[in-house]
């Protein structure tokens, strides 16, 4: 299973390389639909693959892990002024080494479902917002993939678009609230502060942290992205291709540790 989330990176890579060879007209896209990926809650039908990986995992720095993010995002119209956003986390995951004595193993982790209500129109000062709840659902097909646990907890998106520039934070609090109590308990905040420039040409350059502090264990989670991606079209299908690095300045105890990457496909669908 390992060997599959290999040959997918292999893959991935040699797409993003042919976008990259495309002619000129073949690579434009409005400037519009570019902006529109940047905001979490832009009323755009997307689906995303984002593929993680990360090192020196584990009590003897050994392990290592793939993880395939699934992560599709819906709007609703529920309303003349108001939307609903649903974003899906669906990862798929391949580890090795991680639990001592344990091996590999390969399979879903946990779903985080987020639905986000949005005005339509942003503010007069231009800030576009978003807040719901957040769903932590036991999806994991092996325990040493999921935490056991159903979780609830507020969620929220706060960003401003200016010229190319857009500059926000996506955060979630979970606790958990029913599933196997033999497990830990989740109690657990997240703040995904964002900046990204996109270019004339549709290349997006952005910088991001997913941050997390767990107050079970009282221990942090700070793995820092610096992303470049692509805006071009297979035919007439819109995608977004991207690669960049990640660096894990700070990880909980047995986290992963240096230098990691990420690459990624985002299947947009216009109205």
């Amino acid at each position: 299973m390992i060997y599959c989330l290999k040959t997918g990176v292999r893959t991935m890579s040699a797409i993003l390389l042919a976008a990259l060879c495309l002619s000129p007209s073949a690579q434009a896209q409005s400037d519009d639909l570019a902006k529109q990926l940047a905001n979490p809650v832009a009323s755009l039908i997307s689906v995303p693959f984002q593929l993680n990986y990360d090192q020196r995992i584990g009590a003897a720095d050994t392990g290592s892990r793939f993880a395939l993010n699934i992560q599709p995002v819906i709007p609703f119209s529920i309303s003349d002024d108001w939307n609903l956003i649903s974003r899906t986390i669906v990862p798929v995951v391949s580890q090795d080494n991680v639990f001592a004595g344990s091996g590999s193993q390969f399979g879903l982790g946990d779903t985080i479902q987020s639905l986000f209500f949005s005005p339509k129109a942003p503010t007069q000062s231009g800030l576009i917002w978003g807040v719901g709840p957040v769903f932590l659902i036991p999806t994991a097909t092996d325990d040493r993939l999921g935490t056991g646990k159903w979780g609830v907890g507020p969620t929220g998106v706060l960003l401003k678009q200016n010229g190319p520039w857009t500059i926000g934070v996506l955060g979630n609090h979970i606790w958990s609230v029913a599933g196997d109590e033999a497990r830990s308990d989740v109690n657990s905040t997240f703040m995904q502060p964002f900046a990204s420039y996109t270019t004339p040409t549709n290349w997006t350059f952005s910088l991001q942290t997913e941050s997390s502090y767990d107050w079970e264990t009282e221990e942090w989670s700070v793995p820092i992205n610096a992303i470049a991606s692509k805006l071009t079209r297979f035919g007439d299908q819109p995608v977004s291709l991207s690669a960049g690095l990640r660096y894990w300045a700070e990880s909980p105890t047995g986290g992963p540790e240096g230098f990691g990457f990420r690459l990624g496909a985002t299947y947009l669908f216009p109205k």
